[in-house]
Formats: C-alpha cells, sequence, structure tokens
C-alpha cells in the first residue's frame, strides 16, 4: 500500500453565492485518522465529496502523495469510501458486494476470493459472505460497506457519517471497532461526522469547520480542553458560557479574578468562561479555586446520576451531575448552592454576544 499523505490548499467552492468552502488548507499525515466535524452546513460533507473527486472545486489543489488529484476522475484515485446509506447492491450477496471493486480492476479470480475473505474477516462477518443484503441489519450492512471499501487497500479510506443510521449502542461498539480497524490496517482515514463524541473517540486529530472555514484543527484533547473560541467550545460536549470582565490577562466574575492555569488569547472584550458539568466541584478552596454561586432551579433524574441546574445572573444556567458520591445532599429547586472550579478546568474563550 502506497502511502496516502494529503495536502489541501487553499480549497474554495461556491454554488451560486453561497460559499460552501472558503479557502481550506489542511496537512493529513499517512497512516492518520482525521474527523471532519461541524453543523450542517459547515462544508465537510463539501470538502469529502472534493477529495472523492464528486465535486470539483472552483480554485486550489489536492496533493495525495505529491500528485495532484483536482484533475483525477473519482474512479482513478484509488480511494474507498463509506457512504451514509451504505449503497450495497442489494440484488448481490456479501461476497459479491465486497468482491465488485476487485472484479472492475480485473483482479484474477483466485487472488480475488482471498482478498475478499480477508476483508470480510476483518469485520467480522466472513461467516455471513453468502447472505443477502435484505437479510442483514443495519450494524451487519456497515461492515460489509467497510469490507468493500478496504478490499482493495486503497490509499485513502473516506467515511462520510457512516454510523449515523445505527442505534446509540451499536454506534458505540461501532466507534471502538472502527478504532482498532483503523489501528491495524494503517490506512489514512478521512471521516465526517457531526457527532462531537464520535469524533473524540476515533480520531488522531480533528477539523472542526463552520461557514466554510477550518475553526480549529488539533487533537481531540486539545480541541475539548482548550478550544480556541466560543464557537469551538459550544460545539464540543455539554458546554454552557459565562460572560467575564477584563482583558488580557486579568478577568474578573462577579467582581472576583479568574484563577486561570493557561492566559486565554482574547483580542477584543467579548469573553467567556466555559463552564461544562464534569468541570464543576461541589466543594472547593476559596484561596485556590473559582466559585459560581447560583439558584437551584431544576434537579433532573438521569437514571446514574441527577443534573442540576442553577440559574445565575443575566439569565445564564449551569448544570452538575449529583452521582450520590458526593459529601453533599442532592440540592432541590429553590436553594442558593455555590459550586468551585479549579484554575485547570476554568478555560475563557473568546465570542460574539448575541
Amino acid at each position: 500500500m502506497t502511502s496516502g499523505s494529503v495536502s489541501i490548499r487553499q480549497i474554495c467552492k461556491a454554488y451560486g453565492s453561497y460559499q460552501a468552502l472558503n479557502g481550506i488548507s489542511l496537512d493529513i499525515a499517512a497512516g492518520e485518522f482525521l474527523t471532519l466535524l461541524g453543523p450542517s452546513g459547515s462544508g465537510k460533507t463539501t470538502l469529502l465529496n472534493v477529495i472523492a473527486g464528486f465535486e470539483r472545486p472552483d480554485s486550489g489543489s489536492l496533493l495525495v502523495d505529491s500528485a495532484e488529484f483536482i484533475t483525477k476522475p473519482p474512479h482513478k484515485r484509488d480511494l474507498g469510501m463509506v457512504f451514509q446509506n451504505y449503497a450495497l447492491f442489494p440484488h448481490m450477496d456479501v461476497f459479491a458486494n465486497v468482491a465488485y471493486p476487485l472484479k472492475l480492476r480485473k483482479v484474477e479470480a483466485g487472488a480475488l476470493k482471498s482478498k475478499v475473505l480477508k476483508a470480510l474477516e476483518t469485520v467480522h462477518m466472513a461467516h455471513l459472505s453468502g447472505r443477502r443484503i435484505n437479510e442483514l441489519s443495519g450494524g451487519q450492512r456497515q461492515r460489509v460497506a467497510l469490507a468493500r471499501a478496504i478490499v482493495f487497500e486503497p490509499k485513502l479510506l473516506l467515511m462520510d457519517e457512516p454510523l449515523s443510521a445505527l442505534d446509540k449502542n451499536l454506534r458505540e461498539h461501532m466507534q471502538i471497532e472502527l478504532k482498532r480497524l483503523h489501528r491495524r490496517l494503517g490506512m489514512t482515514t478521512i471521516y465526517v461526522t457531526h457527532d462531537q463524541q464520535e469524533a473524540l473517540t476515533m480520531s488522531d486529530r480533528i477539523a472542526v469547520l463552520d461557514g466554510g472555514r477550518i475553526m480549529q484543527l488539533d487533537s481531540p484533547k486539545n480541541i475539548y480542553d482548550a478550544p480556541n473560541s466560543k464557537f469551538v467550545a459550544g460545539f464540543m460536549g455539554d458546554t454552557r458560557f459565562v460572560a467575564v470582565r477584563g482583558n488580557g490577562s486579568t478577568f474578573l466574575l462577579d467582581g472576583r479574578v479568574l484563577r486561570l492555569a493557561r492566559e486565554p488569547q482574547i483580542a477584543g472584550n467579548d469573553a467567556w468562561l466555559m463552564v461544562r458539568p464534569e468541570r464543576l466541584r461541589w466543594q472547593g478552596n476559596a484561596e485556590q479555586d473559582n466559585r459560581i454561586e447560583g439558584t437551584v432551579t431544576d434537579v433532573t433524574y438521569l437514571g446514574d446520576s441527577y443534573m442540576v441546574s442553577l440559574e445565575l445572573r443575566e439569565d445564564t444556567e449551569i448544570s452538575i451531575r449529583h452521582t450520590g458520591s458526593e459529601t453533599v445532599a442532592l440540592p432541590a429547586p429553590g436553594d442558593q448552592l455555590a459550586l468551585w472550579m479549579s484554575p485547570e478546568a476554568s478555560v475563557v474563550v473568546e465570542g460574539a454576544r448575541l
């Protein structure tokens, strides 16, 4: 298998007055698992289609192993693709579906059978090679689509929200399966999703897109722990924002100086404290931690825990989980409550006020 490194430079694509991609540039290392993450209309699927050859950009360059791909038709790009709806052939059995790319490449019968069975074994579907597609579950169809995409050992594996049709438990199981498969095959993978947890679970790096631009390109940990803007922070996890005052390296919350482990990069005056349930604590040290006070509005039972919602000033709301292992009693609506955040958990980001 060749390396499959990708270099994208200033890719632009417009549909009339709508700018779907606005100067996208990034490099993808050979063997990397990169996820394109963003809301509907952010440009992630358009970018994947440009890489696949289904869309021709208005301008820019796409290099794969230093070869220009913009002018290459899709069938000459040596890539495998798994679509959202799997795009399997219902009149063929599992074996024939997986064999199809090899037949197009005129692979000899003996080698074809060996490659198909190897691909099916890789996705744990060899025992169902004679089944019809309509006799398979959603998870099994997803595995067949994946086997078909990898059977000819392509340079790139492109995946367009392949798990979105699966139920929650199966989707989470398949995330782990795909991560293990990528580790075993070492195939350069570009994955599109709008699901933050999916991106965090599977990726080496994540590119967060909005409005046809890359807002942040980083490791899952940095995307989650150190977002570079309110947009990225708000798109990752259950995030709420509390307005803070100040500039430079000093910010105030309710008149108190925020203790921060990292100095934020804030160019203007629109600064926000990023608050997530798991970063709040029930108890803290007034000399070291940051205190947030509010009134309990709701206590919601979630099964394994309770979600406690607090209303702060200016109609701002935050939440914290109560698991029962805390040394504090479960509060009730109307209670006044003080919560705490360590300096490491306190992250200030920039973003326009509504």
